[in-house]
């Protein structure tokens, strides 16, 4: 037991030091001018192109590694970082580099009774911790993003994607060393030890704010430890509803794109929510559709009636991720039975109605409480960077800081500024 007591203490001791030197850098960075943080990204983006081979090989070490410890079909395809993969990181950093910087922007001034200036100015987070699993591009991602809004980040990914989380984390580190920037600013916590994530979420006196990204129980597990501030993404339970005024064919096309185009995402459909007037013809439509694409159906008892089911659904289903390929179907009476089951087992990530009904759609976008609400669009859009943020560092499904993707500018806050000549308060 002391050799444990010693080893947890040193674990400890090192991610004390991580962010020490974390919140020092977030004080260097917070100053830095537009100009700086884009030349050290660019050069991020070149060093990741140029030592790709190095991060491929990396990579493949951590994929031997998953096979062997029985990661399934999706992890590994999150876990893969191939020569395509590795390019759109570059082009990914490129973008955040190129993107409007938000920092120092004037969110609003108006002058007061008394002579006096009220502003708000958007300002850096600090120090910002990201837990994450799996996804080694999310190194990159949210180190530049985080660099990009002028704070210092604390990066720990999964243990099974450790070479090549460390592979990218040295092009980060020579990055900014090659153009004059802390490389204390964006720092990986090497050690695999799981006592690493709940040091981390006790440094509430050094690090502002804990983004986990990865499955229910490690989000579960940072909510509950965590002493710091978290943004979390708990899961994407997402549904289309196919209400009784949608174009059939349209449907068809979002519902297969929602499912199958990549089902191990957090934006894929897990539940088809079908308008009871138009199941009996729906219903075979899209069930010979999904089965094309190897999807296994859970159905209702009306869906059971009308196709055949892999088998029955039960409740719990409805509160299920599934990233693969199966998909609940269920009929619902009309748009309010649809949104009724949406607030009773969605995860307010991204929910879609498909209608050609204007009054309809209107309806489900203001009853539907999600970080995304579409009309006739697949829940796969829902992506920073499908909707111009550039990457993204998660998806948010709280309220607060920030609700949905989140860019550049859901990494920053804002703080007031007053402005007086002699202003003083009298009453």
């Amino acid at each position: 037991m002391k050799v444990s007591t010693r080893a947890i203490t040193s674990v400890a001791d090192q991610v004390l030091k991580i962010a020490v030197r974390a919140r020092e850098a977030a004080r260097l960075v917070a100053r830095l001018t537009p100009e700086e943080k884009e030349r050290a990204l660019l050069q991020l983006a070149a060093l990741l192109r140029e030592k790709a081979s190095d991060i491929g090989e990396e990579n493949q070490k951590d994929l031997k590694g998953g096979e062997e410890n029985g990661l399934s079909s999706a992890l590994l395809d999150r876990l893969e970082l191939n020569e395509a993969r590795i390019d759109s990181m570059a082009v990914a950093v490129e973008e955040i580099a190129a993107a409007p910087d938000p920092v120092g922007e004037v969110v609003s001034q108006r002058t007061r009774p008394g002579g006096f200036e009220v502003g708000q100015l958007r300002i850096p987070l600090g120090v910002v911790g990201i837990i994450y699993e799996s996804r080694p591009n999310v190194t990159a991602d949210a180190s530049a993003l985080c660099f990009k809004a002028g704070n210092a980040a604390i990066l720990r990914g999964g243990s099974e994607a450790i070479h090549s989380n460390l592979a990218i984390g040295r092009c980060i580190r020579k990055a900014f060393e090659k153009t004059g920037i802390t490389p204390d600013a964006v720092q990986l916590i090497e050690t695999t030890e799981r006592e690493a994530v709940g040091a981390l979420l006790r440094m509430s006196d050094f690090v502002d704010v804990i983004i986990p990204r990865g499955g229910k129980a490690l989000i579960q597990r940072v909510v509950e430890e965590s002493l710091v501030p978290v943004i979390k993404h708990f899961e994407g339970i997402c549904h289309t509803f196919v209400h009784r005024d949608a174009d059939p064919e349209m449907a068809l096309r979002i519902v297969i794109n929602a499912k199958v185009q990549r089902p191990g995402t957090c934006n894929a459909l897990e539940t088809l929510l079908v308008d009871a007037a138009i199941a009996d013809s729906f219903i075979p439509q899209v069930a010979a559709e999904l089965r094309q694409h190897g999807v296994r159906i859970r159905g209702c008892p009306r869906t059971a009636a009308l196709v055949q089911v892999d088998q029955p659904v039960v409740e719990a289903d409805y509160r299920q991720e599934y990233l693969s390929l199966e998909c609940n179907i269920r009929v619902v009476e009309d748009l309010e039975s649809a949104t009724r089951h949406i607030a009773d087992f969605g995860s307010r990530h991204t929910d879609v109605i498909v209608t050609e009904s204007y009054t309809a759609a209107r309806a489900f976008v203001r009853q539907v409480d999600s970080s995304s609400v579409m009309v006739n669009a697949s829940s796969r859009l829902a992506d920073g960077g499908m909707y111009g943020l550039g990457a993204e560092i998660g998806i948010s499904t709280d309220k607060v800081h920030a609700f949905g993707p989140m860019g550049v500018r859901e990494l920053t806050t804002t703080k007031f500024v007053v402005y007086g000549q002699g202003a003083v308060r009298d009453e």
